[in-house]
């Protein structure tokens, strides 16, 4: 139980950070173009599925990561 929760705090910290950083990245390109900051809704489910992607794979990376790490080495 104690690796899954390690795991999942390690992946929503990395998905948070990874999908702020493409949301701001799409503002900035939106305001490049446009000239204005209007947020449209498709860039929020856009970062919502940034999110989602990047959280279930790092969960799995960090839960294996985990896993591997309490094992004891067999020599």
């Amino acid at each position: 139980m104690i690796p899954n929760l390690k795991a999942c705090g390690h992946a929503m910290i990395t998905a948070l950070i990874n999908a702020t950083l493409a949301v701001i990245l799409m503002l900035m390109v939106e305001f490049a173009i446009s000239g204005t900051f209007q947020i449209p809704a498709a860039y929020l489910w856009a970062g919502l599925l940034i999110w989602v992607v990047v959280f279930v794979g790092q969960f799995l990376r960090q839960r294996h990561l985990c896993k591997a790490g309490n094992q004891p080495d067999n020599i």
